[in-house]
């Protein structure tokens, strides 16, 4: 009986010594900080014949808020949900895609609780990233530069700091 439980502990040491080996060869690189500075522009308008955002749904009781609660907005490969009643504060799930130059196919994601009108500057998570920022984390400086009610319009500037690996 003995005999049988040596090789039992012999064999499982030898499954935890391949599992360990396995994950051993992989290196994530040197660690790396990247700055980028952009400005991003949303257009709400439904009137307008190439809007950046889509209303899908909102509740009969909210039709004057910008945000309104229960809204859901896209085209910035993600989406925006409003979860106050007010429409002040929105959870925004975002992949933000690069297309062209030193990042091109490599995106950065955040999901944060975005305060819209709360403060001058406001501040998101980054969660993660493909590409040139896998295992990316870091934070999104947002600020609201400009913003028209009656057009629909508004343009936010972006200082963001990711934490990545080369």
């Amino acid at each position: 009986m003995n005999d049988v439980k040596h090789l039992l502990l012999l064999l499982l040491l030898f499954v935890l010594a391949l599992v360990s080996q396995g994950h051993a060869h992989y290196s994530l690189g040197k660690e790396k900080i990247t700055h980028l500075h952009f400005f991003y522009q949303e257009n709400l308008s439904g009137d307008s014949d190439h809007p950046t955002a889509v209303l899908v749904a909102k509740p009969n009781d909210t039709a004057s808020n910008l945000a309104s609660f229960g809204e859901v907005v896209g085209q910035l490969q993600g989406l925006s949900v409003s979860v106050v009643q007010d429409g002040t504060v929105l959870v925004f799930m975002v992949d933000l895609g690069f297309t062209s130059g030193e990042f091109n196919g490599s995106s950065i994601s955040v999901l944060s609780r975005n305060p819209i009108l709360e403060a001058n500057y406001r501040e998101l998570a980054i969660v993660g990233g493909r590409g040139k920022f896998r295992m990316a984390r870091g934070f999104a400086e947002l600020h609201t530069t400009y913003m028209n009610a009656t057009s629909n319009v508004v343009i936010v500037e972006y200082n963001v700091t990711v934490f990545h690996y080369e």
